[in-house]
């Protein structure tokens, strides 16, 4: 694409308080007060009530770590977006804040989408973020118009924000109506700007703008162009540095494909994030160097942001609901986000994403449950009730003989369960829901390298809440995460042996507290 020359800017100051805030919090409240709890998150990131998705503005900003969050504030579906808040002192404990954002503009009018925040060169924070309105200016069958926006935060506790205006317009004749997501980093003197773009040909890219003051920006080039010709949007994206243990540099380039076609194990989900790893210097477009591979294995992920408090990479992603039914949408909200993970480029040259450290402040208790030998289709109860909890086990796979074999999480009384289990035919761990009661089933699976099957031993830390599942493989070399609707009763979780036997060096169980959102 060349040719395009973005408009100046045209800012002004629109205190972001108001009518539409106020409805907006009355609506979650409404939904709130009558909120079932079976499945409700005790200690992953949720909204109050109404319906969430993609995780929003992350950073770490005068002392305190934020996470907004797309939020649909008078439905349980989908809806006009807004943005809502959550904040943490320590990552552990958090707190609600106020709605941030309500569609208020005729840019935004009919949702205020995604984006990023970042703090610039003064040590203030700013947000970017898509203006969505439909094109007919009533419903989708016109399709989208979309333009990315800039606001400023009023307070270091960003709880109000001056939306300032459009800073980077659509040009509709080069566009086929999906142009969003806004991310922005800086490198060397100047600042980037990238974001999803379906192209006029329906081919899903990634487009760069630069900026010498963070308003004005200039069109460069395509990033990049996604190579299946089937994949016609790139939502999300997601575009930073990150070296190894011995200082070696690579770019990572992530997104949320929309249009790929399901290829045996892989692209199982109506959409699929992942990344590739390559090279990247400015005034060039990204050279990957790896394929596409997943962010995370599971029935449900998508739409994941991550930012650099400093020190780290860290990454949200949001546990999208993808199939229906979708039974949480009865009890008055929809939706959360997985547990923040870190991201670190290991020695095997793939990137591994573990469970930040300061997780392991939510365990209220520790019980070493120590090895465990089951014989032939044996089981055994590792706990009567979990409501909350994470199990960090460890499987010698030279010495077991099942054909699967691992945990039965949310095993109640009518038969239904989850299984997180290690599958031997196919040499790849298995979230299996065949036997759930409710919502949707199918499996999904996490590949383990030749390497990890000779070591002949498997790691898993399994984070079992209310309502989900999270596995976390050898550190974090893969990870599942899937909706888990329990039955009613109590929630067992059941050691199993399937079609031979099972040798467990170590399991422990941890019981988790709540994060401070219920």
């Amino acid at each position: 694409m060349t040719g395009f020359t973005p408009d100046a800017p045209v800012l002004h100051e629109i205190k972001n308080h108001g009518e539409e805030l106020t409805k907006a919090e009355a609506g979650v409240a409404a939904f709130a007060a009558k909120r079932n709890n079976r499945w409700y998150p005790k200690f992953h990131i949720a909204s109050n009530g109404g319906w969430i998705n993609d995780p929003n503005g992350l950073c770490f900003y005068k002392g305190r770590w934020h996470v907004f969050y797309q939020l649909h504030p008078y439905g349980t579906q989908w809806g006009p977006m807004h943005w809502g808040h959550v904040s943490s002192a320590d990552m552990v404990n958090w707190k609600r804040e106020p709605i941030m954002f309500a569609p208020s503009l005729e840019e935004e009018k009919d949702g205020v989408f995604s984006g990023s925040a970042v703090i610039g060169d003064d040590g203030k924070l700013k947000f970017y973020y898509t203006g969505h309105r439909w094109a007919n200016g009533k419903d989708n069958t016109g399709g989208d118009w979309q333009v990315q926006m800039l606001a400023e935060p009023d307070n270091d506790e960003l709880t109000s924000a001056t939306k300032r205006g459009m800073v980077i317009d659509c040009p509709t004749d080069k566009v086929n109506h999906h142009y969003r997501d806004p991310k922005v980093w800086k490198t060397g003197d100047k600042w980037y700007m990238t974001f999803g773009v379906s192209s006029a040909e329906k081919r899903g890219q990634m487009w760069l703008f630069s900026s010498d003051d963070m308003v004005k920006w200039t069109y460069e080039q395509v990033l990049f162009e996604h190579p299946d010709p089937d994949v016609f949007m790139l939502e999300c994206p997601d575009f930073f540095p990150i070296k190894d243990a011995e200082g070696n540099e690579k770019w990572v380039i992530g997104f949320s494909a929309m249009g790929a076609k399901a290829s045996g194990f892989m692209n199982r989900n109506v959409s699929n994030a992942g990344y590739m790893i390559g090279t990247w210097t400015p005034g060039e477009a990204f050279q990957p160097e790896t394929e596409f591979r997943l962010w995370d294995c599971g029935h449900n992920y998508y739409a994941p942001q991550s930012f650099n408090d400093g020190e780290r990479q860290i990454v949200y992603g949001w546990m999208s609901p993808f199939v229906e039914p979708i039974p949480m949408q009865d009890d008055g909200w929809c939706g959360n986000l997985t547990l923040p993970r870190e991201i670190t480029l290991g020695a095997d040259g793939d990137l591994h994403t573990a469970p930040v450290a300061e997780m392991e402040g939510l365990r209220e208790d520790t019980i070493d449950l120590g090895a465990i030998d089951l014989d032939f289709n044996e089981e055994s109860t590792v706990v009567e009730d979990a409501e909350a909890v994470e199990i960090e086990m460890t499987i010698d796979l030279a010495a077991s003989t099942a054909e699967r074999a691992g945990l039965r999480v949310h095993a109640t009384e009518d038969g239904a369960y989850t299984s997180v289990a290690y599958d031997d035919q196919i040499g790849r761990v298995v979230v299996d829901r065949q036997a759930n009661a409710q919502g949707d089933r199918g499996y999904r699976t996490a590949p383990l390298s030749e390497a990890e099957l000779a070591a002949g031993e498997l790691k898993l830390r399994v984070y079992v809440d209310r309502g989900c599942v999270e596995v976390y493989v050898n550190d974090g070399r893969q990870v599942l995460s899937s909706y888990s609707y329990a039955s009613e009763g109590p929630r067992a979780i059941k050691l199993v042996a399937e079609s031979g036997t099972l040798k467990v060096k170590s399991l422990v169980l941890h019981h988790m507290k709540s994060i401070g959102l219920e």
